[in-house]
């Protein structure tokens, strides 16, 4: 059976990016998301198995989308999408209890690696 994953990211770019390389997995995409206004309010809705998140994005930005998204289902799962790779940033999403981080660009093998992880 397929993992659901909702993709939270506001670049276009990214989600096409992503639909590709999960493209053949055992992972699909179920729900876009553009901010993490729009990923607390659907994530009751969709009940992702994983929740790929952005850092930087309009409005809320996804370390206080994943802090609210976990304090409210704190068996969510969330990796961490970014090109913001900073030490204190790791540290942040690590201490608010995110399960992995991957750094922008990515690769199909790093991706499915971190998933795999956080499923486990």
């Amino acid at each position: 059976m397929r993992k659901r994953i909702m993709v939270v990211d506001d670049s276009r770019l990214v989600r096409v990016q992503l639909g590709d390389i999960l493209a053949g997995t055992d992972y699909e995409i179920v729900e876009y998301c553009r901010s993490g206004e729009d990923a607390i309010a659907r994530y009751d809705e969709v009940k992702p198995d994983l929740v790929t998140m952005d850092i930087i994005m309009q409005g809320m930005d996804g370390l206080d989308a994943s802090e609210l998204i976990l304090k409210e289902h704190p068996d969510a799962r969330i990796v961490m999408i970014s090109s913001l790779a900073y030490g204190d940033t790791y540290e942040r999403a690590k201490a608010i209890g995110t399960r992995g981080f991957v750094d922008k660009p990515f690769h199909q093998e790093q991706l499915i690696r971190v998933f795999d992880q956080a499923l486990s």
